[in-house]
């Protein structure tokens, strides 16, 4: 007998609307939930007779193997990590995507691979343009990713790799990898491999690495992602369908950094307004406490 727990989390609401586009993005990038399954088994160790009833003695047992840490702890590893304030309006969009993120990192099948890094990359890079700080920015993927319990170095040379491989590609070539040698070609090659065998995890941000691939590569035509989605034994629907959610979502990102810009320029003249109010204040205080003299 199998014992299964069902987990599932709600998106976090906000009612700002700063927020309302950069949510959007986020939410439209989830994951289905994950179950988490334990084991319970039974096994009989004796059995008791007499006249008038049988007894039947069973042992039962449970055990849990595999126990991932909670999105509690995921979350709390990131603030761990990047100690410093987040505005609100990335902030709400990082922990919707680092919920989504945890779930699907630990099902069973799932297992990281250079496509799907390129694709997180190339989303967390677009979500977080117009950060006040590069610095900052490239802090919080670091914890985003180490509270994951993953690389963020390898996330960023697996993206430079693939987009650097993507560059010197043809449409042809690019989906004919599996006729050729190199390091990218085998990590398609076993991602083929992956999928064929069901041992492989699909997300949007696979797709949206399969997207950058085809970018880079300048293949346009309708039939290279076909071709590229058949080499790689992905269903071609799923792809379509989240492409098409990226496509939209890039519009909305235009409309996000908008919302961003004014949000930045509101608190920039906020402070420039307390800062000339604490000024003025200053100076009539020092106008009132000093001695005033009346020449006769």
């Amino acid at each position: 007998m199998a014992a299964v727990t069902s987990v599932s989390f709600s998106a976090i609401s906000q009612s700002s609307s700063d927020k309302r586009a950069f949510c959007t993005v986020a939410r439209n990038l989830g994951f289905e939930g994950s179950r988490f399954r334990s084991s319970f088994s039974c096994h009989y160790v004796g059995v008791r007779a007499s006249n008038s009833t049988s007894r039947m003695v069973i042992h039962c047992m449970s055990t849990s193997t595999d126990v991932p840490p909670t999105v509690a702890d995921t979350k709390l590893n990131f603030l761990k990590a990047y100690k410093r304030p987040i505005p609100s309006i990335y902030n709400t969009v990082l922990q919707e995507l680092i919920v989504q993120q945890h779930l699907m990192k630990y099902k069973k099948t799932y297992r990281y691979d250079p496509v799907f890094g390129l694709g997180f990359v190339t989303v967390y890079d677009q979500l977080m343009e117009g950060y006040p700080s590069d610095e900052d920015r490239e802090a919080i993927f670091q914890a985003y990713i180490k509270a994951l319990e993953e690389d963020p170095e390898q996330y960023r040379i697996d993206a430079k790799k693939l987009e650097e491989w993507a560059r010197a590609q043809t449409p042809s070539s690019l989906v004919d990898f599996s006729s050729r040698e190199g390091e990218i070609e085998g990590t398609l090659k076993d991602i083929a491999e992956r999928v064929a065998s069901g041992n492989f995890s699909y997300s949007r941000f696979f797709a949206v690495g399969l997207f950058r691939l085809l970018e880079l590569s300048n293949a346009s035509e309708p039939t290279v992602l076909e071709k590229l989605c058949s080499a790689l034994n992905i269903n071609k629907r799923s792809v379509d369908r989240d492409l098409d959610v990226y496509r939209g979502l890039l519009s909305k990102l235009v409309q996000a950094r908008e919302l961003l810009k004014e949000y930045v320029d509101r608190e920039k003249k906020k402070q420039e307004e307390r800062a000339e109010s604490q000024k003025a204040s200053e100076t009539v205080t020092k106008c009132l406490g000093e001695p005033q003299f009346v020449g006769q």
